[in-house]
């Protein structure tokens, strides 16, 4: 059996003092939110693709320099319009520089900044380890400089600009969640 790396110090404690400082704006992302940080507590992996049991994630919602888009990627396997997301990685030292390298990984565009958050928690089946596991997201929100054009990696199978207030299906509640959540604190 491959021993599974256990999580840096600094990105564990950030992600339980992100999760321990963070007021859930609903009742079900406080219940995500207490279940986040027992995940913590009770595995040694908890932030590696490598915990079967599921593992933290870090998404981000790329915004236009206005709030008025969100940058999309149509996800080869979810086969839906999603935010840039992914896997904490070994350097990664938090998990709002892990949302930020992911979002800008995957959209292609320097210079993005990211907003203060997190901004939602969302939980989800994905297939990391047959026949299932979890993503325990923790959600973010990014602004792209003025005139930023993208570059689809081979993560997705489209990119697209579209109107917060507009996302194309298939999509889900959590990416329209934290779009409007993301254009509410820029514009605040």
């Amino acid at each position: 059996m491959t021993p599974r790396p256990l999580a840096p110090t600094a990105l564990r404690e950030d992600a339980v003092a992100s999760l321990t400082g963070w007021t859930a704006p609903t009742g079900p992302e406080e219940e995500l939110r207490s279940e986040f940080l027992a995940h913590l507590r009770a595995y040694d992996d908890a932030m590696w693709r490598s915990c079967a049991a599921g593992h933290l994630t870090a998404t981000t919602a790329v915004l236009s320099h206005d709030g008025a888009m969100v940058l999309l990627t149509h996800h080869p396997k979810a086969r839906m319009w999603l935010p840039m997301g992914g896997h904490c990685e070994p350097g990664d030292a938090s998990l709002a520089r892990a949302a930020l390298r992911e979002a800008t990984e995957e959209s292609g565009i320097a210079g993005l900044r990211l907003l203060p958050g997190p901004l939602a928690l969302d939980r989800h089946r994905v297939w990391c380890h047959p026949p299932h596991s979890w993503h325990l997201d923790v959600e973010y929100g990014a602004v792209a400089p003025p005139g930023a054009e993208f570059v689809r990696s081979e993560e997705s199978l489209e990119l697209r600009w579209v109107p917060v207030d507009d996302i194309p299906e298939p999509t889900d509640e959590a990416t329209r969640r934290l779009a409007r959540r993301a254009r509410a604190v820029l514009l605040s």
